[in-house]
């Protein structure tokens, strides 16, 4: 069974909107040791966020105000996407770049019997 892509920032549960905002806080960088259990990020815990920073670069962040309801970008959906498919698992480190998911390695666990993977 597939997870739901999620199209719009309703669709999202509010552990996944808590980690969309850390990753536009974060902007540059990454996250480390982000935990899944049955298509859900684990937030408790918090996972390790590093950034980096740049000198003499312009800065590009999107400070601008979201209203409740937005499209979410191609990147974001897949990444909720992909989270919501895996029922065990970690992810080792997930690079951001302009406060959005560009690349993840994950540690899968063993699933469980007649679960997804």
């Amino acid at each position: 069974m597939s997870a739901p892509k999620p199209g719009f920032a309703g669709d999202l549960a509010q552990s996944e909107q808590r980690f969309l905002a850390a990753m536009r806080d974060v902007a540059f960088g990454r996250f480390e040791y982000l935990q899944i259990r049955d298509g859900e990020i684990i937030l408790d815990p918090w996972p390790v966020a590093v950034r980096d920073v740049k000198f003499s670069v312009e800065g590009c962040r999107d400070r601008l105000f979201r209203p409740a309801e937005y499209e979410l970008k191609s990147q974001v959906a897949e990444f909720f996407e992909y989270t919501r498919s895996v029922e065990v698992g970690e992810i080792r480190i997930l690079e951001v770049r302009h406060g959005l998911p560009l690349s993840m390695e994950v540690e899968l666990g063993a699933p469980k019997r007649g679960g997804r993977s």
